[in-house]
């Protein structure tokens, strides 16, 4: 504590009679008593708390602290440069940083500050008034107590914040750690040991959702608390905006529907929810329809892209399908080619329903019919053989390009 304090200016202020120091120093032990008694009586945070081997040490630390303020005061009448106050000052802020590692808020003891200075006054007013003292003096030595007691308050506020401050780095850094080994699909015996160092309770399902980074904090305020973040970019991803990665907590069933909801507005991938150790799974899927576009109205639903998805985990070999698939086809004109190959899509979609190819190719049913017979011709029986079916279907999944004019 710096010799320019408010409490050590007001000590060196104050004319203390020798005697009166040495009785408030005998009455020590009592006050000290006396004044955890009235804490634990009158504040419900320590209501039966302070017991036992507890009881003694905060009975010792009030002593330690009734006993620096008369160093003060009798260190103020000397010529000794120094100061006792920084001691104080340091248990002081361990004590609050102690009442932050045990989740406690800084009510109680804030309270404990009040009860004791009120009664410790009264003790020590009691015994400085029976001394004799002047009347100012017993006033300068109260208000030279109540800055003591708001420097020791001032001091366990800045050690509970900074420990929360501590604590929320250390495990904003243990979450981290978890978001990522989470998404690179880390063994569930890991896991678990990182989601209890966290302090993060695992859910059922985990769902991971990209978003751009600059629409992360609205989203976020909307989500479960237990929502995980990943502050890395995305890896083997290259765009012109930064994506941030969420895992949320439960979104399956209805969630996903109110996550969807939540995410209107927003250009959006949502993955598929998986359970909570394998959600590497969901963020995987999620990447890989990056290439399907984002809209702008809403977030690209995984579920309902499941087929494109798919059909594009390997672009050169549905090329290759495609082309194999269509070869009776590679020696008629572009045009004739792209019409037979349209209208064999739509026949498989529609199972052969003639009619309804027609409505959806907005031609005649007889026009169908025609075509049909000429794809008849080229493919012969492999139209009826299931693994030619197969394979056409996968290669004509995606709508047929249009032939380039020449």
């Amino acid at each position: 504590m710096s010799d320019q304090s408010g409490t050590t200016r007001r000590a060196a202020r104050l004319e203390l009679d020798e005697r009166v120091a040495a009785r408030l120093r005998d009455r020590l032990p009592v006050v000290a008593e006396r004044t955890v008694s009235a804490i634990t009586g009158e504040v419900p945070g320590y209501s039966g708390a302070l017991t036992g081997t507890m009881r003694e040490k905060i009975e010792n630390a009030v002593r330690i602290a009734l006993g620096t303020f008369l160093q003060l005061v009798e260190k103020a009448q000397s010529s000794d440069p120094s100061t006792p106050l920084t001691p104080a000052l340091e248990a002081a802020y361990a004590l609050g940083s102690g009442e932050a590692r045990s989740g406690r808020s800084m009510d109680a003891l804030l309270a404990a500050y009040r009860v004791g200075a009120r009664v410790a006054w009264r003790e020590v007013s009691t015994t400085t008034v029976r001394s004799g003292s002047a009347a100012e003096t017993v006033a300068e030595f109260a208000e030279l107590m109540f800055a003591y007691i708001d420097e020791l308050s001032a001091a366990s506020v800045a050690g509970h914040a900074d420990e929360l401050a501590s604590a929320g780095r250390v495990q904003r850094r243990y979450l981290e750690r978890l978001t990522q080994q989470l998404l690179a699909g880390e063994p569930e015996e890991t896991l678990r040991r990182s989601a209890e160092r966290a302090d993060w309770p695992p859910p059922q399902t985990l769902t991971v959702v990209l978003l751009p980074r600059r629409n992360l904090r609205p989203v976020l305020a909307l989500l479960s608390p237990h929502t995980l973040e990943s502050g890395e970019d995305l890896p083997g991803v290259d765009l012109a905006e930064e994506l941030a990665v969420l895992l949320v907590p439960d979104a399956h069933g209805t969630g996903r529907r109110q996550l969807a909801r939540v995410l209107h507005g927003h250009r959006a991938v949502l993955g598929p929810a998986r359970p909570w150790s394998r959600v590497a799974a969901s963020y995987q899927r999620a990447t890989r329809a990056l290439g399907l576009g984002r809209p702008d109205s809403g977030p690209l639903d995984t579920e309902e892209h499941l087929a494109e998805l798919v059909l594009s985990m390997d672009p050169e070999g549905l090329a290759d399908l495609r082309a194999q698939a269509l070869k009776p086809l590679e020696s008629l004109p572009p045009a004739t080619a792209h019409r037979l190959t349209e209208t064999l899509r739509s026949w498989l979609l529609h199972q052969g329903r003639r009619d309804d190819v027609a409505a959806d190719l907005f031609v005649h049913p007889q026009t169908v019919r025609y075509r049909m017979g000429q794809l008849r011709e080229l493919y012969g029986d492999r139209l009826h053989d299931p693994a030619t079916v197969l394979d056409l279907t996968l290669a004509l999944a995606m709508p047929p390009s249009a032939p380039e004019p020449e």
